[in-house]
């Protein structure tokens, strides 16, 4: 059975494991070099503070990973959210990417997120299949944006609207951490 729980520090070098292969040796992330063990843990501890940092696991084996975080730091976007999810290689297909969206997406809407956006590289189309399943549409593209491997690459913007927004700022509840 596949459980969902937050993410902790300590869970760091095994999600460098399950990450840096997507760094080393695709275009899915247009990162160039792995980070250290020490940025990774950051990069957890930060993003915890205000955002779901979920791991998916299995016979206490971590087999992936998903997170949101600011699409912007500036304050008329805190009811977006970015998401990012990686899975273990030797993971894929078992619905481990769906089960931590869904978990994902129920603490945001909690929170009162509006609009979450994932941000695809054009040829990554298993992951835009993927976020058209989970109910994304297809925002728009920008071409040439990152250089990789020696050739630039388009981007694609997808987009789910979580909860209604409202008009009235009186109605709205602050942005909060749950989970």
């Amino acid at each position: 059975m596949i459980k969902i729980r937050s993410a902790r520090v300590s869970d760091a070098q095994t999600l460098l494991n399950i990450y840096s292969p997507y760094v080393l040796d695709t275009t899915i992330t247009f990162e160039n070099d792995v980070p250290t063990i020490e940025e990774f843990a950051e990069r957890i501890e930060t993003i915890s503070e205000k955002y779901p940092y979920l791991v998916a696991e299995k016979d206490g084996k971590i087999l992936g990973y998903a997170y949101a975080s600011a699409y912007n730091v500036r304050s008329a976007y805190q009811w977006t959210a970015e998401t990012s999810i990686y899975v273990d290689g030797d993971a894929k297909g078992e619905g481990i990417g769906k089960l931590l969206y869904q978990k994902l997406e129920t603490y945001l809407t909690e929170q009162g997120v509006v609009n979450l956006l994932a941000c695809i590289t054009e040829d990554n189309q298993g992951s835009v299949k993927f976020h058209e399943k989970l109910g994304y549409d297809y925002i728009g593209k920008f071409k040439k944006v990152g250089f990789k491997f020696g050739r630039w690459l388009d981007i694609v913007w997808m987009q789910k609207t979580l909860n209604d927004p409202v008009s009235n700022m009186d109605d709205l509840k602050y942005f909060k951490k749950i989970g």
